[in-house]
């Protein structure tokens, strides 16, 4: 049985990470291996940035397309020295196609069908250099085209998985796998079937990977961080965290539902309806004892568990006339913000009132007041923070709501939220 990894972008982040990832593959020359890449470092931001330059007819695109250029091509002249022309030969070739991409007008096409166009190039140009380095040691890698793997609808920016197809098509890598043998390819991208490219979401190389392991059987689905395992906080916002050495896929898809972001939401469903373990590991040491997932939930309650999240936009949408928030009334708001695409962190209901928690984006309270406005009132304020705590220990939330201002709150027997900000706020009715 095969095993699936996936290095994410701090992997593969400079010529150094990359020989590191190398020495971690070798260590598995026993075992046959399918290697998810993401794009390398921050490139998938430097893309965004350039796209909405083009777009924009912004005067520093050409400065933008230069710096991406010379990123990756520093780290094959470290990586290959004077031996890396055939690399840049090919590496020219993607970078041509992505700059006419991203500079032709397709006023035809939406905004998200040219972001997954060009945003994709992250991970085709990263996989190009990983698999070249590979191939320079001596293993046996083969590059593949995930699109020709991971089949999806037309919905970009967050396409869904057409299972039967894609399974299909990986099934067909099962025979081919040999120990020693090692096929890499992309994570985050598919194609729809009209032939377009598209994205599984920002985060999505994990949700890529749990595709390959699930349709593969595979034995196990290692993801590979810059962290000693999963943490049961962001060591950047409290200090003394955790390491949670086990936990259920049940209480992963919790911790992933409410923001905890080493985890891509929808990893963890494929895993569990095959029962595949997934171990996250440290990349910088491989040598630690890995966090594992699995079906065993005996630790899942026994430390707490920190998730924050900023840029968090609370809305309370009430009816006009003063009627009930009956199930009719939830039904509509709910119905636009599922044709919205907006997924909401934390919902709260009253007699007369609906609250909702979601992430902030520019414009999107003009644009929820423009769809319900008509027959509720809004009140909204934005900037806040949603601090989520599983399994939470009464003693110590004091310390971590004090001196703030409390905007709501709300728990359960395992879970408990704050959305909380500073006192001066600004709420905004309409």
């Amino acid at each position: 049985m095969a095993k699936v990894f996936k290095f994410g972008g701090a992997s593969v982040k400079d010529a150094q990470a990359v020989r590191n990832l190398a020495e971690i593959v070798q260590t598995y020359s026993d075992d046959s291996l399918i290697v998810i890449v993401s794009a390398m470092g921050k490139t998938t931001n430097a893309l965004e940035t350039l796209l909405k330059a083009a777009t924009s007819n912004a005067t520093n695109f050409g400065q933008l397309m230069a710096g991406l250029r010379q990123y990756h091509y520093q780290i094959t002249s470290e990586l290959f020295g004077t031996e890396h022309i055939e690399v840049d030969s090919a590496l020219e070739q993607l970078f041509d196609a992505l700059e006419e991409k991203a500079s032709t007008k397709h006023t035809d096409k939406s905004f998200d069908w040219l972001y997954d166009q060009v945003v994709s190039f992250g991970e085709l140009i990263s996989t190009l250099i990983v698999s070249a380095w590979l191939k320079h040691i001596g293993l046996n890698c083969q590059l593949l085209d995930a699109r020709d793997y991971v089949i999806t609808d037309g919905q970009h920016r967050a396409a869904n998985i057409d299972w039967e197809t894609s399974e299909k098509n990986i099934l067909g890598l099962k025979n081919k796998t040999t120990v020693g043998g090692i096929f890499l390819t992309q994570g985050f991208i598919g194609r729809s079937k009209d032939g377009s490219t598209t994205t599984l979401g920002r985060e999505g190389s994990d949700f890529s990977a749990a595709i390959f392991a699930h349709c593969l059987d595979a034995s196990e689905l290692t993801i590979w961080k810059d962290v000693p395992g999963l943490l049961n906080a962001d060591p950047k916002r409290m200090e003394n965290t955790i390491k949670l050495d086990q936990i259920s896929y049940s209480e992963a898809i919790e911790l992933a539902f409410y923001g905890a972001t080493i985890i891509h939401p929808k990893t963890i469903k494929p895993l569990q309806n095959k029962n595949i373990p997934l171990y996250i590991k440290s990349f910088l040491k491989p040598e630690l004892t890995p966090s594992v997932i699995s079906s065993a939930n005996d630790a899942d309650s026994q430390l707490p568990s920190y998730i924050f999240k900023d840029n968090q936009l609370l809305v309370s949408i009430g009816s006009r006339d003063f009627s009930f928030m009956d199930e009719g009334r939830l039904q509509t708001i709910f119905g636009e913000l599922h044709r919205m695409h907006i997924h909401t962190n934390l919902v709260q209901t009253s007699a007369l009132s609906l609250s909702i928690c979601v992430d902030d984006c520019e414009g999107l309270a003009e644009k929820l007041i423009k769809k319900l406005g008509s027959d509720f009132y809004l009140k909204y304020n934005p900037g806040l923070t949603l601090l989520t705590v599983r399994h939470y220990d009464e003693t110590k939330i004091g310390m971590l709501i004090q001196g703030k201002k409390i905007f709501l709150e709300q728990r359960s027997r395992t879970t408990l939220q704050f959305v909380t900000g500073s006192n001066d706020a600004n709420q905004v009715i309409r």
